[in-house]
């Protein structure tokens, strides 16, 4: 079952990936946007006077760019997140809760890191900054093999993300299956990880892995020799992921860049949103409306701005 696991399940995976991914994003960009529905939560642009915010009401496309860079590098909108709570009184109160920013950023650059360090099995020879990738998150030179910081921040971050869905009620309330499963499957593609590097190295042959990875890409794959069962077990779970992603919430990664409320300006006031739903309507000026139902409003006791003109005589 080496060639199932190690040539036809990751070649599936990754058509479905690329193929579930192009096919949402193209749905989501042919739909139509009917309303103007930017998200502001700062002074939007009134008179010239007032300083407006240019990130929160932005109204050129510059300051939009500003704002979605920051909101796909840094996750700007997850740092204002607060917590509300009810104490006796009744009072109500709202806290800052960074924790939660602060463990998605790390989960989500450790995966990034993670995954461009991996390029070095798939690419010959290594690029530059992908060894200079690997030799800073390993810097602290812990163990030997030494350990990478990513390995341990992308569990710290899992775990976090993780106990936040079953300790909060009102988060562990709206959980769902879908919310769950790509935790665990993520969990389980790094333990697995972990366990090639640290525990199960005698059952790998890393010069295999590294002419199956480049066969791969280059469409020439071959399995030379055993190279352990732990392997395709990774492989598979990576596999899976892949294939699961464009049909699960994780396509967030895509869907930010296509979300009206931050990809559009807040000029409402300056420039005319037309909707694309509406059909092609020819204006019908009051004059024309009068000239077509003359008669009948004059019957109606209706005034009207022209009169009637005499009838000819019989």
């Amino acid at each position: 079952m080496q060639y199932f696991f190690g040539i036809a399940v990751p070649y599936l995976a990754m058509a479905l990936f690329l193929g579930g991914f192009c096919y949402r994003v193209v749905q989501w960009a042919r739909s139509p946007v009917p309303f103007k529905i930017p998200t502001t939560c700062g002074q939007g642009f009134s008179l010239p006077w007032i300083k407006y915010d240019r990130l929160e009401a932005p109204v050129k496309t510059s300051e939009v760019v500003a704002r979605m860079f920051l909101e796909i590098t840094i996750f700007r909108s997850l740092w204002r997140n607060t917590k509300a709570e009810v104490h006796s009184g009744p009072k109500l109160t709202y806290e800052s809760s960074k924790w939660l920013w602060l463990f998605a950023l790390m989960f989500h650059y450790s995966f990034l890191v993670i995954v461009l360090r991996h390029m070095r099995l798939f690419l010959e020879p290594v690029p530059g900054w992908v060894s200079f990738l690997g030799a800073s998150d390993g810097f602290l030179q812990i163990g030997a093999p030494q350990m990478y910081i990513t390995d341990a921040t992308i569990l710290l971050g899992l775990l976090l993300l993780f106990g936040r869905r079953l300790i909060n009620r009102q988060v562990r309330y709206i959980s769902l299956a879908n919310d769950m499963f790509p935790l665990f499957l993520i969990f389980a593609i790094v333990i697995t990880g972990i366990l090639m590097r640290f525990f199960l190295r005698t059952d790998i042959d890393i010069t295999a892995i590294k002419r199956l990875a480049v066969g791969l890409v280059t469409f020439q794959p071959a399995i030379t020799s055993e190279i352990g069962a732990i392997f395709y077990v990774h492989v598979f779970l990576v596999s899976a992921l892949l294939a699961y992603f464009p049909f699960s919430k994780l396509m967030h990664m895509g869907g930010v860049f296509l979300s009206p409320t931050r990809n559009m300006a807040n000029d409402t006031r300056m420039r005319r949103h037309i909707n694309p739903w509406n059909p092609d309507i020819k204006p019908h000026s009051y004059d024309a409306y009068e000239d077509e139902f003359r008669e009948d409003m004059v019957s109606m006791g209706i005034p009207v701005e022209k009169e009637l003109p005499p009838k000819a005589d019989d």
